[in-house]
């Protein structure tokens, strides 16, 4: 199984300031690049534990004494912490999305490039799926998951289209997909168009939003008073939780003042946004929508 290679490794890694005894946390395991780079640069006492929920993943587990895979989602990053006795962590990163190799492999559902079931379930466990949505939302919630999640004004014309095709015949595969919304995809828009609805069913399926809210929450309680978080996202609606978590420790609204004006927020952002270079890019098209956010503790 191929994973290819991983976004901003140097700068996501350079990102957790590693301490050679320290203990690190991977949530996004996948082909295993950030964690080998992470384990390169740990001594015999430091430790890193990593997260993936894709069977698939358990393939490139990494044969060494410093390291444990944990076959779960990163929204229980801190039960599973505690269940090896870890409290306290020195860093954490996040490389959010669907892998390359998710992508790539043509019966999960994921890209708009094959004719597949349409799947999407990050977790093979998971009873939920996109045939499921297509199959069994309403009009309503259809359009709502559309236009929140693939951020497309279209979304009510869509989600109807798809409710009438489906009274028709059973809608199953991704290129019936395609077929049933075909008059909603100019050629020039086309891939870009499928690909926001495709995000949308994927997020919805996956609860993805969801997930990186709770994953969020855990991090002012995780990390050490000198310990970072390091996340890469690959759209706007993960970078927005992200850097409004960051600013102000919430997801909307603004945090209260008190009597003096001064706020809480848990965590502060340290540097800039970072983007991948030109270079990166030209190498790895998957890096093009990067973008990386560092934090640590207030």
């Amino acid at each position: 199984m191929k994973y290819h290679n991983p976004v901003l490794l140097k700068e996501s890694v350079d990102a957790l300031n590693i301490k050679e005894n320290g203990i690190y946390v991977d949530v996004t395991f996948g082909g295993g690049g950030h964690s080998r780079e992470i384990l390169s640069r740990l001594g015999k006492d430091g430790r890193l534990f990593a997260f993936d929920q894709d069977p698939d993943a358990q393939s490139n587990k990494i044969d060494d004494e410093r390291f444990v895979l944990i076959a779960e989602n990163f929204r229980h990053v801190t039960r599973f912490l505690k269940f090896y006795r870890v409290q306290k962590v020195d860093g954490i990163l996040a490389d959010l999305g669907v892998s390359s190799h998710q992508f790539d492999a043509a019966e999960r559902g994921f890209s708009t490039r094959f004719d597949a079931d349409l799947d999407m379930r990050m977790d093979q466990k998971s009873k939920l799926s996109a045939k499921d949505i297509i199959a069994k939302y309403s009009e309503e919630k259809l359009a709502d998951i559309v236009f929140l999640y693939g951020e497309l004004r279209s979304a009510r014309a869509l989600a109807k289209t798809i409710v009438e095709a489906r009274q028709e015949s059973e809608i199953e595969t991704s290129f019936q997909l395609k077929e049933v919304l075909k008059r909603h995809l100019p050629k020039a828009k086309e891939h870009k168009i499928l690909a926001q609805i495709y995000q949308a069913i994927r997020i919805e399926v996956n609860q993805e939003l969801e997930v990186l809210k709770e994953f969020l929450n855990q991090i002012p309680n995780l990390l050490t008073k000198e310990g970072r978080l390091s996340i890469i996202s690959y759209h706007s609606l993960e970078d927005r939780l992200a850097k409004r978590f960051i600013r102000t420790g919430l997801f909307s609204s603004e945090p209260d003042k008190d009597f003096y004006g001064n706020t809480n927020e848990p965590l502060k952002k340290v540097g800039k946004l970072i983007v991948p270079t030109q270079v990166e890019i030209k190498e790895n098209n998957r890096a093009r929508s990067a973008k990386l956010r560092i934090a640590t503790l207030k």
